[in-house]
């Protein structure tokens, strides 16, 4: 019996990939990345992920979960030949509890249809990417994703009560569970943003939030970056959490109001989005001292969206940004290191200068609330060493993010992409302890080979890297 022939017996010929063209299009994910498959399979049950996982564990082949390929970092993306087992099929809602407010999931339902589904209770799942119309929540406990309303509500880590996981072994485990505070090392938070080294999930139990009961979203045009900048931080030292602090410049606007029509001032340098919810009163006491703040910074216009359609359409434009950026290139790439909010305008200043000094066509959109950058390189790959000057370009800016106080990544994830850069913020001390955790998981390695941490990153390697045997 062949590899394929064993895939085969476990989920049938109609769900398992082997074609070229097939391998080739589930070996990539929305980065600039691409890796190689020796197959792909699509389970619909936890039972099958195990079966799956048993027989990559018996031909000593690794395993690549991968959710909606929304990923931009190589999460998804196989380093060497390996089973890509994509989660899609897993997309029942299987249970939701409104007087507790939790719901049981599969990791193949997307971020949006959950939201859409729980509307009529009242609730909703708070992380929101940008992608959310298109992500799965399993791909967003892999990197514990954010969104533009993370600010006060927290990242995907803050709404995930349970996981169910197929560990290496390819037994079923259930990491967590209805209660606040249960007993015993938290290993659910250890698997929220583990990017799928230390297992399959299969089944999630997600806290739902009620759905505000007033909204008010202001549009903040600003004359230079600074003063939007200093906005976000001064609402912040007022003791105002936003429900959201997002932030455009210049390029961004433009494409997107090209793009959108959303109504975005083009000739503003930055546009600050700023969403405040709550009871009646204190919504528009907050919105007030927004205004004010802004004003005080030297906004040159404020906007409050008139109506629930004025207010999708600016958060349409939002999370289009990186779909308007089709405009100016065929490609694109982007960090999304965070810094403090107060040394904003310094990063973003060299951000500029390098992005200068590379000649590239660089646009900003970000989380401005949670200093979570977004600078995004628009370029054409097939044009030769463009590719990669912009990755050089890149790694510059992630390294003046970490030196400014900063964080590699805010919710796209390490995988391969950010991986070499983790001695940046990690010392050898806590490379080896995150080894080790993956170790306890996944003593063979089955699981995501090649991503988040940087080869010789257990202690016993480190001779070796120093002598030059690991490279």
């Amino acid at each position: 019996m062949s590899f394929l022939d064993a895939l085969h017996a476990v989920v049938g010929r109609e769900r398992v990939r082997s074609q070229p063209l097939e391998l080739l299009l589930f070996a990539k994910d929305a980065g600039v990345r691409a890796g190689t498959a020796a197959a792909v399979v699509f389970p619909e049950t936890p039972e099958e992920t195990a079966a799956c996982v048993r027989v990559a564990r018996e031909w000593g082949v690794p395993v690549i979960p991968r959710g909606a390929g929304t990923g931009l970092a190589g999460g998804a993306v196989p380093e060497e030949p390996g089973l890509v087992v994509v989660m899609t099929r897993m997309n029942r809602i299987h249970s939701v509890d409104v007087a507790g407010r939790t719901a049981w999931v599969g990791p193949g339902v997307i971020n949006l249809d959950l939201s859409v589904e729980l509307g009529r209770h009242g609730l909703h799942y708070a992380p929101d990417p940008s992608s959310q119309s298109a992500c799965t929540i399993g791909g967003n406990v892999g990197t514990n994703a954010g969104g533009p309303h993370c600010l006060a509500e927290g990242t995907t880590v803050a709404h995930i009560l349970a996981v169910e996981l197929v560990t290496a072994d390819a037994e079923i485990h259930i990491l967590g569970g209805e209660a606040p505070d249960p007993p015993g090392l938290d290993l659910r938070g250890v698997v929220v943003g583990s990017e799928g080294t230390l297992g399959l999930v299969t089944r999630i139990l997600v806290k739902l939030t009620q759905n505000p009961p007033h909204v008010r979203t202001l549009l903040i045009a600003f004359a230079d970056v600074a003063a939007a900048a200093k906005t976000v931080s001064d609402v912040i030292a007022a003791g105002i959490v936003p429900a959201a602090l997002e932030m455009m410049d210049r390029e961004m606007v433009r494409a997107v109001e090209n793009f959108v029509h959303a109504g975005f001032p083009t000739e503003a340098a930055a546009v600050l989005l700023a969403e405040v919810t709550g009871f009646e009163d204190g919504v528009v006491a907050e919105a007030g001292t927004i205004a004010r703040i802004a004003d005080a910074a030297g906004a040159n216009e404020v906007r409050v969206a008139s109506e629930g359609a004025e207010r999708d359409e600016w958060w349409r434009g939002r999370k289009s940004a990186f779909g308007a950026v089709a405009q100016a290139a065929p490609d694109y790439y982007l960090h999304d290191t965070v810094v403090p909010r107060t040394k904003l305008v310094d990063v973003l200043t060299d951000v500029y200068e390098i992005g200068g000094r590379y000649g590239l066509t660089m646009l900003n959109v970000f989380h401005a609330g949670d200093g979570n950058l977004h600078p995004l390189v628009a370029f054409d790959a097939r044009e030769p060493g463009m590719l990669d000057k912009v990755e050089e370009a890149a790694k510059e800016m992630v390294r003046v993010s970490v030196e400014a106080g900063g964080s590699l990544s805010g919710e796209h994830g390490v995988g391969s992409e950010k991986r070499d850069l983790m001695p940046l913020v990690f010392d050898p001390v806590d490379l080896d302890a995150q080894a080790r955790l993956r170790d306890a998981f996944d003593p063979d390695g089955l699981f995501n080979p090649g991503k988040v941490l940087p080869s010789g990153s257990r202690c016993a390697d480190f001779d070796y890297v120093a002598a030059g045997a690991v490279p």
